[in-house]
């Protein structure tokens, strides 16, 4: 008997932290960690809300009898959202973090194995353009006591590595739960890192299938209200004084907005510094909004999808002040737009990172409380007269250009620009543009008008096909008071389409306008401009005589397909059929998707920049030959902000 008592296991509930007043609940680490969630919250300039606002979630062996039966049990502590795809579960909780200022998120689960790999890229996308999202993926059993398991990686080096393990590099905060104890620490550290502005993206707690369902008796501490408040910190005296000398002693600075200032709230200390200072104000993609389309200031998107009047101004600007961007290669097209041997930039940002880039003075701070110190401490400066003249002048001549862009009418299918200018014509100031991937993002960068700062949704940080339709859902779920457009082409809608079914089954309203235009559009064009002639992007036979897909146009029908999924479809041929089909479906009550095939080969007005993506050397080709040339000249240009 001693031998046997020397080697049982010790139950890990004989390690009970002391609770409050030595009360305890017994419950399983899944239902816990239900009840740990729903009792999170966030707070900012006296708001509260929840932090997991639900959870998205699709069941297998790896999590339906722990975080699945958690859920089933407790439906008033956290709601569930049935999904299709678990990657597309995850675009649905990072949009619907956006829109809520990340200050509310949801978490999503899935079963070990495919179902948690799937979760990869969608944990990329959030992590990349730091947007909070939980991820509960199960993992293989932590005793091992059953292997190998039917979804289960065999690492011949270690026992310890599954495919969790992959989210490590995507995710801001990584563990996992071996032993139910381990819970109340990483919880509360998962929390905190979903909940900071600096630090926030992808939260992974890997969940084993045998713990999940582990009983163990937590202290009631561990469930009490927990507000998270997040932090507006101040920009440093000596920094700031820096900065407003820079700005002072500029002859032609510039603003690029970015998208830390919409998380911040910030849009009013932008318009309160601008306003009297004259200070022109361009935008990034997650920037878009910054300033209404037609505010004086406004110059509209910068970089390689940017408009003429902001890569003007970018090139000649001596000053710039960067708020809340990651300076993306789109951004400074490729280090070329910003064009002054002396050009200095200043940038305002909550992330250390983000705000020592390009060499520029880093005001680390929050957006909104950066914009207020430097608009007391530039009281009485402004540009010049002349500089507000050009910036106005600029601006409208681009405006006149998308006038035009929507206006066109191409024979005898529609141009994108002008499917862009009637969705903007017939969507409210409040309603909200939503897209990811293909020409679009760049076509409505330049041409939309912006008229709310939550009006513009673009995904580019990652600029991931397949985020459109689940994206859409997700602002719908969080502003549920707008009307939501969101527009994806056929190769995206081919990619993922699934979550259709999610807005039908909850009976959540998004208006999608499908483009039909026979393939990778938006790569064909980089294809052809860099002398590769459109290889592999469209959407063609195989031609028995060349042995490439450049036979016929495939049959493809996506309004059935719309159909089939529970969508009201509407189909348009020209572009007048196409506004009144848009003015049905946004004045109906159910999920419709406007179909309407598109002329791929009109492009929108040129934004006079240019994008690094290297061409080949040496070819045989002459299309690839001349792209060469031209991009010896382009590369020229470029540089490093030193």
């Amino acid at each position: 008997m001693a031998y046997l008592a020397r080697f049982t296991p010790l139950r890990s509930d004989r390690f009970v932290p002391a609770g409050i007043n030595g009360k305890v609940h017994r419950l399983t680490v899944a239902q816990a960690l239900v009840r740990f969630l729903a009792n999170q919250y966030t707070e900012r300039d006296g708001v509260e809300q929840r932090l997991i606002a639900g959870c998205f979630g699709i069941f297998g062996h790896g999590n339906v009898a722990g975080v699945g039966q958690a859920l089933l049990e407790a439906p008033d502590e956290l709601r569930y959202f049935q999904a299709r795809n678990e990657q597309a579960m995850v675009h649905t909780a990072v949009a619907y973090a956006r829109m809520k200022n990340r200050l509310s998120a949801f978490a999503c689960t899935a079963s070990v194995g495919p179902g948690a790999t799937n979760m990869i890229t969608g944990a990329a996308l959030a992590t990349i353009n730091r947007l909070p999202v939980l991820l509960l993926p199960s993992d293989t059993f932590a005793t091992r006591s059953a292997g190998t398991l039917l979804q289960e990686l065999e690492d011949p080096a270690s026992l310890d590595v599954t495919v969790n393990d992959c989210f490590r590099p995507v995710s801001r905060f990584w563990t996992r739960i071996a032993r139910p104890v381990q819970l109340l620490t990483s919880a509360v550290a998962a929390m905190r890192v979903l909940a900071d502005p600096a630090e926030t993206g992808a939260v992974t707690i890997a969940l084993p299938e045998d713990v999940q369902a582990e009983a163990f008796d937590w202290p009631a501490a561990f469930f009490a209200k927990r507000v998270w408040r997040v932090r507006r910190p101040p920009p440093e005296a000596e920094i700031l004084d820096e900065a407003v000398a820079l700005l002072r002693g500029a002859e032609r600075p510039l603003i690029v907005a970015g998208g830390g200032l919409m998380y911040s709230d910030a849009v009013d200390a932008l318009k309160a510094l601008v306003e009297p200072t004259g200070i022109p104000v361009a935008e990034t993609q997650a920037g878009k909004g910054a300033l209404p389309y037609d505010h004086p200031c406004a110059v509209g998107a910068v970089g390689a999808t940017g408009t003429a009047a902001a890569n003007a101004l970018a090139r000649d600007a001596d000053v710039v002040l960067g708020i809340g961007t990651r300076w993306s290669d789109f951004t400074t097209a490729s280090r070329s737009i910003f064009a002054r041997p002396d050009v200095r930039f200043i940038n305002l940002n909550v992330v250390p990172l983000d705000a020592g880039k390009h060499a520029g003075l880093p005001l680390v701070a929050d957006a909104r409380r950066g914009l207020e110190a430097l608009r007391s401490a530039l009281g009485g400066w402004s540009v010049s007269a002349a500089y507000v003249e050009r910036t106005r002048e600029l601006a409208a001549a681009w405006d006149a250009e998308v006038e035009s862009a929507y206006a066109r009418r191409n024979e005898p299918l529609p141009a994108q620009p002008e499917i862009i200018g009637v969705v903007n014509a017939v969507s409210g100031p409040r309603d909200v543009v939503l897209c990811a991937a293909g020409s679009l993002p760049g076509d409505l960068h330049k041409l939309w008008r912006t008229r709310d700062p939550k009006g513009y949704h673009v995904e580019y940080g990652y600029s991931c096909m397949g985020y459109e339709i689940a994206g859409g859902l997700g602002v719908k779920l969080a502003a549920p008071d707008r009307e939501v457009f969101v527009m994806v082409g056929d190769g995206s809608y081919l990619m993922m389409n699934s979550e259709l079914v999610t807005a039908v089954q909850e009976g959540i309203k998004i208006n999608v306008v499908l483009i039909q235009n026979h393939g990778y559009q938006s790569i064909g064009e980089l294809s052809e401009s860099v002398g590769s002639q459109r290889f592999g992007t469209q959407y063609r036979y195989r031609n028995p005589a060349t042995g490439r897909f450049d036979g016929g146009a495939l049959p493809l029908d996506l309004a059935a397909n719309a159909a089939s999924l529970g969508c009201e479809v509407l189909r348009a041929k020209t572009t007048d059929e196409f506004r009144t089909a848009l003015q049905r479906a946004r004045a109906s009550t159910k999920t419709t998707v406007v179909y309407i095939e598109t002329d791929p080969l009109v492009s929108s007005p040129s934004s006079q920049a240019w994008w690094d993506v290297p061409v080949a050397e040496i070819s045989r080709l002459e299309s690839t030959q001349h792209a060469r040339e031209g991009y010896v000249e382009h590369k020229a240009q470029q540089r490093l902000y030193l």
